[in-house]
């Protein structure tokens, strides 16, 4: 699909509420460096440096589509024991709602723990009693979840065979779902798919598929037939297979087809990248997008997990900028809502953060030097763009010359240019302190009028800096001259 009309479907999603089904685990990560074999097995020794824990199993659908701001709600099971607290202090961090969780004195709470060293993990030890729930844990799970899912745009089953999902509660999600017209998604565990019955869709990977199936798919020509066996066994109303390097494939309601090629890009850890695609599909599908759609988005975030190490999460102004990585103007062209998720990457990944503001009304070289200049000053240079009623306020009623959007586009085509942003107040003040740059960099003929946000971004430790200006070079200039007057 073109890209712009992706990026048109991602702005429109709106909040959908998506109820997360499943099971819960924690992924603790204990990392260090080794040096050394023990003396006492021949085995190496990992000096401890730190210790992480993250949210992992159905949670991790539910950091997912958080990150992508859906309104979420999770019903699951755990322990009674500190990492089920953990585990709800984490949720409940990032905003999901956990009422409908019960805790099972029975049963630990499950817990991977990693060990690694450098990029490299030595040793996985788990913690966990896959097993049915107890009828009375299964009674309380039940206990308001068809109201759940009346509540719910769209409803996942995250099943890691760990024994919440038992058939009771896969019919009482997946009738109720069906009688509200709401799409159910599954990420399925074990050959046997028809426990899935009445589902909307599954997310098998090719090798779950396989045993699923009882058939090697050794060919990409392999896949509708196969697709669409999975929707006749559990009655689906659309299926989809993840299919790693080689991307996605789907069958829609009607028949159509197709598969969806892989992201190129680096890959780190595959670890989450089917929780990922689950969360964007049941956003895409619960906004009432279509499946092709819903697949291209949740194709282009999982491309974006892979590159990070444990199960990871991916949000809208990241998945935006990917989107908009083959057209750099997209990609740069900033909502006002998505500046801090795009400062707060840029943070994150240890850049200075460079900030500059104007009319840009009709480009010209001593804008291109005075920008350049400024990307010079740090490592993201972030331009702040008057709208079009300030610029009239500012200049008067003839200006701008060129509208908001064709100045922004101008200026993110500029390769010094990482983002750019509009703001409608006569000042930047409001802006600058929601970004917080190490670097704010105004002309010098700024000198002696006192520069707006200099006091807020020197008072958190940054710095503001005056650029030389090319002489002879403004936008009143040209218009001027383009008028015939003698300048």
């Amino acid at each position: 699909m073109n890209r712009r009309e992706l990026i048109e479907h991602l702005d429109a999603l709106g909040r959908p509420r998506v109820l997360i089904v499943g099971d819960l685990i924690v992924d603790r990560y204990v990392s260090g460096d080794v040096s050394r074999i023990s003396p006492e097995a021949p085995i190496p020794i990992l000096l401890a440096a730190s210790q992480e824990e993250r949210i992992g199993g159905a949670g991790n659908v539910a950091a997912n589509l958080r990150a992508m701001e859906a309104s979420v709600e999770i019903v699951g099971v755990l322990g009674e024991d500190s990492s089920a607290d953990g585990m709800l202090a984490l949720l409940g961090g990032i905003g999901v709602e956990t009422g409908g969780c019960v805790r099972d004195g029975g049963r630990p709470t499950t817990l991977k723990l990693r060990l690694v060293s450098g990029v490299q993990q030595m040793l996985r030890v788990d913690w966990e009693e896959a097993r049915p729930l107890p009828a009375q844990v299964e009674a309380r799970l039940l206990q308001g979840l068809e109201a759940r899912v009346a509540a719910a745009d769209a409803v996942v089953l995250s099943d890691y065979g760990k024994g919440v999902l038992t058939t009771k509660v896969l019919r009482t999600v997946i009738d109720a779902a069906r009688a509200a017209n709401k799409p159910v998604l599954v990420d399925p565990k074990g050959r046997d798919f028809s426990r899935y019955k009445g589902a909307t869709l599954l997310t098998p990977n090719r090798r779950e598929a396989e045993e699923a199936l009882g058939r090697k798919l050794d060919s990409l020509e392999a896949l509708p037939e196969a697709a669409l066996e999975l929707k006749r066994t559990a009655d689906l109303a659309m299926s989809v297979i993840t299919l790693g390097a080689d991307g996605i494939f789907f069958l829609g309601k009607g028949g159509q087809s197709g598969r969806v090629p892989t992201v190129a890009r680096a890959v780190f850890d595959v670890t989450g990248a089917g929780d990922t695609v689950i969360a964007q599909l049941a956003l895409a599908l619960g906004a009432g997008l279509d499946l092709e759609t819903a697949v291209h988005l949740a194709n282009h975030g999982a491309g974006i997990v892979v590159g990070r190490r444990g199960a990871a999460s991916v949000t809208r102004q990241e998945l935006r900028a990917a989107l908009g990585s083959g057209d750099p103007q997209l990609g740069k062209v900033l909502r006002p809502e998505d500046v801090e998720s795009a400062v707060a990457l840029w943070r994150s990944e240890g850049k200075r953060i460079v900030f500059t503001n104007g009319c840009f009304d009709v480009l010209h070289a001593g804008h291109t030097r005075y920008l350049g200049f400024a990307r010079s000053r740090g490592d993201a240079l972030i331009v702040g763009v008057n709208d079009d009623a300030s610029v009239k306020r500012l200049k008067g009623p003839t200006r701008p010359v060129n509208g908001l959007e064709d100045r922004m586009e101008v200026l993110a085509a500029l390769e010094m240019v990482d983002a750019v942003v509009p703001f409608g107040d006569d000042t930047p003040a409001a802006l600058i302190e929601r970004i917080t740059p190490h670097i704010l960099v105004k002309g010098e003929d700024w000198k002696d009028k006192g520069v707006v946000g200099r006091e807020w971004v020197e008072r958190h430790g940054g710095e503001v800096i005056l650029a030389p200006l090319l002489v002879g070079r403004s936008t009143s200039a040209i218009l001027e001259r383009s008028r015939g007057a003698k300048t």
